[in-house]
């Protein structure tokens, strides 16, 4: 399929925000290459002093894109500081399909990022309460980043959102939670030569991407990654041969269950539950012995501890598959 280039303009921009009501930015083919331009999840307090690391397209949007979309339309949930390159349309994508997702290429767009402590978040809202924000400059060609306190940073970047719209009678949904047509997950296993499976809910499922992170930690524990601007090159499949409830993800190794709630344990339960399924979508074992199999051989990891949600996901090497 021919390749098609979306860059960080004002026009194909939408802040804080999710909704199946948006008009697409660009509509495309079921099978075809996709690359995008992010911009990082920041206002302009969180900017560097030194404007002369800023993109003019970031300076731009700031200036002429809505936080929180039009004024006619109340946003459920928190509105969030998410920049997100989208909507795109893909043809013939229905309510019930899925999207898949291969995720091709991640570059890094920018040669700064950020972190910030924000008072009453994170993971230690009471221990941490004033506000701080300190700047990291990227090396682009070594990927790595200098942090303002010394320490040099093997960067591994990867999108915090990827995402199809919501059902649309949600309405506009804020970005800040991870949610079961994707959106905020900041999983750091979302990188190159992962394909990711996302639940389609809107006509032409509607994908939307951003939150770029140039190095995050499980846990993302004081709200923030390394946040930067990246381009990623992706892959967008409507799958009408597959039917899921939650995203998943796979590598040629290995399988990815998510589970999302406000409470830590019931999210490794739904991540553990998603990958029962998987197994069991791949094999002829039962239930019983999925569940022993994943006792001993899948891991579960904390995904982020900050977004409302929590997040959980569980890995499972495709080699103990039978």
């Amino acid at each position: 399929m021919t390749n098609m280039k979306i860059d960080a303009a004002p026009a194909n921009i939408h802040w804080g925000y999710f909704d199946a009501q948006l008009a697409p930015v660009a509509e495309i083919e079921s099978g075809s290459t996709v690359v995008i331009e992010t911009l990082p999840a920041a206002f302009p307090e969180d900017l560097p002093a030194d404007t002369s690391l800023l993109t003019p397209d970031h300076i731009k949007a700031l200036k002429e894109v809505r936080l929180g979309g039009p004024s006619d339309r109340f946003v459920n949930g928190p509105i969030g500081p998410h920049m997100l390159t989208g909507p795109i349309y893909v043809k013939n994508a229905k309510p019930g399909d899925v999207l898949q997702v291969d995720i091709l290429d991640i570059e890094l767009k920018q040669d700064w990022g950020f972190s910030a402590i924000l008072p009453n978040l994170g993971t230690l809202p009471d221990e941490f309460t004033n506000y701080q924000r300190k700047h990291t400059l990227i090396d682009r060609q070594s990927k790595t980043g200098k942090c303002p306190w010394g320490s040099v940073v093997d960067l591994d970047p990867f999108f915090g959102i990827m995402a199809v719209a919501p059902p649309p009678e949600w309405g506009p949904v804020g970005t800040p939670e991870p949610r079961a047509f994707g959106g905020n997950m900041d999983n750091k296993d979302l990188r190159p030569g992962t394909t990711l499976y996302l639940p389609i809910f809107a006509e032409g499922a509607l994908f939307s991407v951003g939150d770029g992170h140039g190095k995050q930690g499980h846990g993302e524990v004081c709200i923030t990654a390394l946040e930067t601007a990246l381009t990623g090159t992706f892959r967008l499949t409507v799958r009408k041969d597959l039917e899921i409830a939650m995203p998943y993800a796979e590598t040629e190794d290995w399988f990815l269950a998510m589970g999302f709630n406000m409470s830590l344990d019931e999210a490794a339960k739904q991540a553990v539950r998603e990958m029962l399924k998987i197994v069991q979508a791949n094999t002829s074992m039962d239930r019983d012995d999925a569940y022993m199999l994943l006792s001993m051989v899948a891991d579960l990891h904390v995904t982020q501890l900050v977004d409302i949600n929590k997040g959980v996901h569980m890995i499972l090497e495709k080699k103990y598959l039978l």
